[in-house]
């Protein structure tokens, strides 16, 4: 394939990196020192975009990649709250769009996971759920993407919760606990407290190349296809 990578810091290196690796080549790298050369790139060939940004600019670079026809895959976190206006200019200009708040293999094994269980805790009041993430010192967002999905499983599937927070402890609100700590890759830890007991799962990565992994499969993926997708169709979970 050939792709257009956007944003080449930490991710957008490690994702050029696997890409090479499988095979696919990289033919346009958009960053800071070039990033109006985004607005008239044109489709170039280009069989789909791979974009870690930013969350003030992730929303317009998203829509450059639909306006031109151009496939995209984003795994930029913190901007959530215009993600429904994506899909819906999506769907209107016959795009092909994938949004993950984590594309490692591993964490969405662990959201599989966590679903299940939130529905099992539904029926079990005494268990008090609490969420807690760590990262390195660089990230911006807080609490991270993948907790906040995290979170909204639980709120979906356990009808005593209706919200979450971070650092907060009231009767329905998950407590979400976020730390910023040395160069941490991510890791995540669902705990379930109760009087006599204590339950947890979580997810520790080793290094980005996991999540630049899962960009690169989801790239694939959604690379001739039209439509919204998850990484749950990627993986068929």
């Amino acid at each position: 394939m050939k792709i257009l990578l956007i944003g080449y810091g930490r991710m957008g290196k490690e994702v050029h990196q696997v890409l090479t690796e499988r095979g696919h080549e990289a033919t346009c790298i958009i960053d800071l020192h070039n990033k109006k050369q985004l607005s008239a790139i044109g489709n170039q060939n280009i069989d789909v975009a791979i974009e870690f940004t930013r969350p003030n600019i992730a929303f317009d670079n998203v829509m450059a990649c639909i306006s031109e026809n151009i496939p995209v895959v984003t795994g930029t976190t913190g901007w959530n709250e215009r993600l429904d206006e994506i899909h819906t200019i999506c769907k209107e200009q016959n795009g092909s769009f994938l949004y993950a708040s984590n594309f490692s293999i591993g964490v969405n094994m662990l959201f599989a996971m966590n679903k299940k269980l939130a529905s099992l805790m539904n029926s079990q009041p005494q268990y008090n759920a609490h969420i807690e993430e760590t990262h390195h010192i660089h990230k911006k967002d807080k609490p991270s993407g993948t907790a906040i999905t995290l979170a909204e499983q639980l709120t979906d599937n356990i009808e005593r919760y209706n919200s979450f927070q971070l650092d907060f402890k009231k009767p329905g609100v998950i407590p979400i606990t976020a730390n910023r700590k040395d160069e941490v890759f991510g890791d995540h830890k669902i705990t379930y407290t109760s009087p006599i007991d204590e339950l947890t799962i979580a997810h520790s990565a080793k290094s980005r190349k996991g999540f630049a992994l899962g960009a690169v499969i989801a790239a694939e993926h959604i690379a001739k296809k039209k439509g919204i997708f998850t990484m749950n169709d990627v993986l068929g979970i």
